[in-house]
C-alpha cells in the first residue's frame, strides 16, 4: 500500500495549474486522486475526467472539479495504474473493470503516467489474465471465438452474479500464456465481433513510476 502511495504522489508532481487531468481507476489511482484533491484544496486550478463511476465519486468527495468529453478537445495528462508493465511499457489493464473507459481517456491524453508497485514490472505480459470487455448479447459465441484465438477465458463474476462494467458489458479474463506480441494480439482481439475492447495498452504509456517496498520511488527510463 505504501509503495503505491509514494508512486502516486510522485506522479501528481506532473500536474500543473490549468491542466485537464484524466483520473484512473483502482487501488493505485486512488492515492493519486487523493493527492490531487489535497493540492486542489491548497489552490491548484485543474479540471478532471474520471475513468469510472467509482473514481468520479471519489473525485467529487475530494473536491476535484469534473468535466465531460463534450467540454474538451484533449487531456493534458492521465495518471493511472496497471496490472502489468513489460520492458517496452506495454500494459495489461482492466483488473478493476474499467479498461474501456481507461483506454478512451488514455487515447485522448498527451501524456499517460502509469504508477505501479514493483510487483507489476515484468519482462513479458501474460501472467495476469488479460481482461476483454464483451457485449452481453451472444457472449457465449464471443467466448468461443476467444478460445479459437488461443485464450482460456473465464467470465468475471461478483459472487454468484456476472460482473458488469460501468458500460453494462461483461468481462472475460483470458489466459494466453506469455504475450510475445501485444500489438498483434490487441488487433486480433478487437476484430472479434462482440469484443468491445481489451486490456492491452500498446505503446501508450509516456512515463512509468514505480514504488518499492523499501519506501523508494523511481521513474523508469525506456531502454
Amino acid at each position: 500500500m505504501e509503495s503505491k502511495r509514494i508512486a502516486a504522489e510522485r506522479a501528481v508532481e506532473y500536474v500543473k495549474d490549468g491542466m485537464i487531468v484524466g483520473l484512473g481507476t483502482g487501488s493505485t489511482a486512488y492515492w493519486a486522486i487523493q493527492k490531487i484533491g489535497q493540492r486542489v484544496k491548497e489552490g491548484l486550478n485543474i479540471h478532471a475526467i474520471a475513468t469510472s463511476a467509482a473514481s468520479e465519486e471519489l473525485a467529487q468527495e475530494c473536491g476535484i472539479p469534473l468535466l465531460s468529453f463534450a467540454d474538451i478537445d484533449t487531456i493534458d495528462v492521465t495518471i493511472d495504474g496497471a496490472d502489468e508493465v513489460d520492458s517496452h511499457w506495454n500494459l495489461t489493464k482492466g483488473g478493476g473493470g474499467a479498461l474501456l473507459r481507461e483506454k478512451i481517456v488514455a487515447s485522448a491524453s498527451k501524456e499517460l503516467i502509469i504508477i505501479v508497485d514493483e510487483s507489476k514490472i515484468v519482462e513479458q505480459l501474460g501472467a495476469f489474465p488479460l481482461p476483454v470487455e464483451i457485449i452481453p448479447f451472444g457472449y457465449e459465441m464471443t467466448i468461443k471465438k476467444l478460445q479459437k484465438l488461443g485464450a482460456e477465458p473465464v467470465l468475471r463474476k461478483t459472487g454468484d452474479h456476472v460482473y458488469k462494467t460501468d458500460n453494462g458489458n461483461y468481462i472475460a479474463d483470458c489466459r494466453f500464456g506469455q504475450i510475445a506480441n501485444p500489438n498483434e494480439l490487441n488487433q486480433a482481439l478487437n476484430l472479434i465481433t462482440g469484443v468491445v475492447d481489451n486490456g492491452l495498452f500498446v505503446e501508450m504509456a509516456t512515463h512509468v513510476i514505480v514504488g518499492y517496498m523499501d519506501g523508494s520511488v523511481r521513474e523508469l527510463s525506456l531502454s
